[in-house]
């Protein structure tokens, strides 16, 4: 498998501000809710500063983290950079993740999840292929640390079973996605949300896609369900 390829930080920099603008304009985000980093191979991060309105960054003011975690230049950092650095580190093909308050997934949480292991049924294939099991995670204030602990520990759980993640939901707050670069990530994040909005569109009606179906999208196409 071919490892993911490091971005320089001008780079990761422009794509920050170009994924924030993104979101901010297709209404998954909103405010000063949500938060957005990328991975400069062993030199550190760079990730959005705290209450910074997504649609609106500056790519100058972004902060930079060293490998240990300490800023070193930029606004101050977002509060939940131990999170993105925790799951940088139990996963070594994510160079960028992307956390949001998207709108079906919150109300998800809110009304109640599938189950907790896998928050959405799978009922199409494209959920199945592009975002496999999103387990939810058990509501902490904000920034929390102990966060990181539970999702890394979700992270580590999934690859035992050969079935590896690229997401979590957090219990009213929203998903947390990552991904080898920005537009895998994006993928994840918008496939996990239009299947939220569609089974909570069909008052959760629709049942899951039958086991022969699972079976077949893993065998064509590799799917980590």
């Amino acid at each position: 498998m071919t490892s993911p390829v490091d971005t320089t930080a001008d780079e990761a920099r422009a794509e920050i501000v170009r994924v924030g603008t993104s979101l901010f304009s297709r209404g998954y985000v909103h405010a000063a809710a949500g938060n957005i980093s990328a991975r400069l191979g062993d030199d550190g991060h760079l990730i959005t500063p705290t209450d910074a309105a997504l649609g609106f960054l500056e790519p100058d003011r972004l902060a930079l983290v060293d490998a240990q975690g300490e800023q070193i230049a930029g606004d101050r950092a977002s509060k939940t950079l131990t999170l993105h650095r925790r799951i940088y580190e139990a996963d070594p093909t994510a160079r960028f993740v992307v956390h949001t308050h998207s709108t079906h997934l919150v109300a998800l949480t809110l009304g109640g999840v599938w189950s907790r292991d896998d928050v959405l049924p799978p009922i199409t294939p494209y959920y199945v292929m592009k975002v496999g099991h999103v387990p939810l995670i058990p509501y902490h204030r904000p920034g929390d640390p102990r966060v990181a602990d539970l999702v890394t520990a979700r992270i580590a759980d999934r690859r035992a079973r050969r079935t590896p993640i690229r997401a979590v939901l957090l219990d009213r707050l929203g998903p947390v996605v990552w991904g080898p670069d920005a537009a895998t990530a994006l993928a994840v994040l918008e496939e996990l949300e239009e299947t939220a909005r569609l089974w909570l569109l069909t008052d959760r009606r629709p049942e899951p896609l039958p086991a022969h179906a699972v079976d077949e999208l893993r065998s064509t196409f590799g799917a980590a369900w």
